[in-house]
């Protein structure tokens, strides 16, 4: 109602009045709907609940109680290993990043409390380099799962990204062992490990963390693989399922436990938690 209020309050206006970024256009139902309204639900469309990219800051904000957030290693950076140019030197891409996302690498780590529970949490940041993961990101996951280790609380890590991170090469590739070892010795010590995948969790982290979860939840239409479509038919040269990179594919078919719309995340999360933390 208040959607269909906004557009006849607007009818007949000229367009160039009106103010930009106002509205934003749903990919998925492809109506045009009202930015506010879009922010309120947790970047989701109010007319299908298309789930837009978040934020890492915001998806934060979304799970953890007001007042307990503390952010761990927040000024660990990107070295260039490799003097790795692809038209500009790594380092310049790097500085670019940072001054557009206001992050110093593609994740966020830290811990504080979900629904009163104590958790480490790190979380994907895909406007930064398309969230891909490099040394930066590898070593804060792995201390953030070597310190919950220490504490005996639950760890929860939400994916999106693209994969490993090309201009760090082989150093890039390490980290899928280096974060899937430190989950190893989370698991012996028989602690919780969440793994939430959201739009994108591709290629190397899905191949690593991202897959190795005591629990996998997904959001809903998030895309999910090693490699895209294209790749895989020509390589195996049969046709493929439709959506068959999708949640709902994925958890048909038992790789993941749970879709959970981005409403209801931090409450079933909890539950989780709540459940298996003290098992």
């Amino acid at each position: 109602m208040v959607l269909d209020r906004l557009r006849r309050a607007n009818t007949g206006r000229d367009p160039k009045k009106i103010p930009d970024g106002l509205w934003v256009k749903c990919p998925s139902c492809a109506k045009t709907v009202f930015k506010r309204l879009v922010e309120e639900r947790l970047d989701t469309c109010p007319e299908c609940n298309h789930h837009f990219r978040m934020s890492a800051r915001k998806r934060i904000a979304a799970l953890i109680d007001d007042g307990t957030w503390q952010e761990w290693d927040a000024d660990m950076s990107s070295a260039d290993p490799l003097g790795f140019v692809d038209g500009k030197g790594y380092p310049e891409r790097i500085a670019q990043q940072q001054a557009k996302t206001g992050l110093k690498d593609a994740v966020i780590c830290g811990g504080g409390k979900l629904a009163g529970h104590s958790i480490g949490l790190g979380v994907s940041a895909f406007d930064f380099n398309g969230g891909s993961m490099g040394s930066v990101v590898g070593e804060k996951l792995t201390r953030l799962v070597e310190r919950c280790t220490a504490a005996r609380m639950p760890v929860i890590i939400v994916s999106a990204s693209g994969g490993a991170r090309m201009q760090e090469g082989l150093i890039s590739l390490m980290q899928m062992a280096k974060t899937s070892a430190a989950l190893a010795r989370h698991a012996e010590k028989r602690q919780l490990f969440i793994s939430v995948l959201t739009d994108p969790t591709m290629a190397g982290v899905m191949a690593s963390y991202a897959s190795l979860g005591d629990v996998i939840v997904a959001e809903p239409k998030a895309m999910i693989g090693f490699t895209g479509a294209r790749v895989i038919q020509e390589t195996i040269k049969q046709e493929l399922p439709e959506g068959f990179q999708t949640s709902e594919f994925l958890h048909k078919y038992g790789q993941i436990d749970l879709i959970a719309t981005r409403q209801e995340m931090k409450a079933e999360l909890a539950r989780i938690v709540s459940y298996l933390h003290h098992a």
